[in-house]
């Protein structure tokens, strides 16, 4: 077995399965979910899977759940408030956004809910300085 060439698939706890697939599909604009038998709703993003599945209690993650990559964050960041997704930001010892989005080492990031509070992410790689 090889894990390493596996699929992985993030799974995702929601109350609401209607209004989750309405952010997911519409303020997201993941192509439209595939229900499964057992409740879940899955998305394929690159070589992952999203699976929503439904939890009376929600989630009760404090951390990042998932961070999608994107070339540019600044344009992503834009391009999801034009949709209606709320950027969180914060002014913490070693944690600062600016217009949303924080420096990390190498990467830039920016925070984000769903309507179920699983907290999401977008970030782009910092390319390193030549050598």
């Amino acid at each position: 077995m090889h894990l390493n060439a596996s699929q992985i698939t993030v799974m995702l706890p929601v109350r609401d399965l209607t209004r989750a697939r309405d952010f997911y599909e519409r303020a997201l604009a993941l192509p439209a979910g595939e229900p499964r038998p057992d409740g879940k709703v899955v998305y394929h993003c690159g070589g992952t899977e999203i699976a929503l599945f439904p939890r009376p209690e929600g989630t009760k993650a404090e951390h990042t759940a998932l961070s999608f990559r994107v070339d540019d964050i600044r344009a992503s960041v834009e391009q999801l408030e034009s949709r209606g997704v709320v950027f969180s930001d914060y002014d913490l010892p070693g944690l600062k956004t600016v217009e949303h989005v924080c420096v990390l080492g190498s990467e830039k990031a920016a925070w984000f809910t769903d309507p179920d509070g699983n907290i999401l992410c977008l970030h782009e790689d910092i390319p390193s300085p030549p050598a």
